[in-house]
């Protein structure tokens, strides 16, 4: 299974930092400490990741900054959308505008998701981590191997999580697309923008989705990195004051 050699790679070592920082915890979180330690390894990710995520808020700034000009090239070149779109481009691009930056974030968390299913799924990383559990249910528990017990409690509580921290995302990505309504969907960002548009809000729910057939460590993951993305969103994009004339 050579192509899967760097993916084998990956989940031994993420096996071995787990299990370390598991023992390191262990005093303090006793029961808990497997599920600590996906805890602080995810925050760990998240803070590696800061510095792109800064780079697409600033983006979406910029972006909104310029509304203006694209709206005189969509006037301009009302009747030629090949050259429209390429003006845009070229415009986006002189003023540090990149939108695929705002792709980064999530295409980069994707790997340590993978590699946590693929941890608490088999016994790939030779490390014992299935035995570990949170509550009495072990961390290698999905959904349907049931509900009984603590199981169905924990799910549940993990789960309405989500389901508040998407709805919460959802809103704010609603507010941010009507506050830019009048540049998505043109055909400077292809034929595709309007329905990707609407799309965008519901996205955050594609999480809830995707807890529903991960293992319950993994589902711990997408908590953490959901809560961690509500706080940090509402922290990047919070109002930022107007300068006086006075300050200016």
């Amino acid at each position: 299974m050579l192509a899967f050699a760097p993916l084998h790679g990956a989940v031994s070592a993420a096996g071995t930092a787990l299990s370390w920082l598991t023992d390191l915890l262990a005093p303090l979180a006793d029961g808990t400490a497997t599920a600590a330690a996906i805890v602080l390894l995810t925050i760990a990710v998240r803070l590696l990741i800061s510095p792109l995520t800064v780079a697409q808020v600033r983006g979406e700034r910029r972006r909104a900054a310029l509304a203006p000009q694209v709206r005189d090239l969509q006037q301009r070149y009302a009747d030629d959308p090949a050259t429209l779109q390429r003006e845009v481009f070229t415009l986006y691009r002189e003023a540090g505008a990149n939108p695929i930056t705002g792709c980064l974030p999530v295409l980069l968390q994707a790997p340590f998701l993978l590699v946590l299913y693929r941890l608490f799924s088999t016994n790939e990383g030779g490390t014992g981590l299935l035995d570990e559990r949170l509550a009495g249910v072990p961390l290698g528990h999905h959904l349907s191997d049931g509900l009984a017990g603590a199981a169905g409690p924990l799910f549940g509580v993990l789960l309405a999580v989500l389901l508040v921290v998407a709805w919460w995302s959802s809103r704010r990505a609603r507010r941010a697309s009507a506050a830019v309504g009048t540049v998505a969907g043109t055909p400077a960002e292809g034929p595709g923008a309007a329905t990707l548009g609407r799309l965008l809000p519901l996205l955050p729910f594609a999480t809830v989705l995707v807890a529903l057939v991960l293992p319950l460590a993994a589902v711990i993951y997408l908590v953490t990195t959901s809560v961690w993305s509500a706080v940090e969103q509402a922290v990047l994009r919070r109002p930022q004051a107007v300068p006086s004339p006075a300050d200016r």
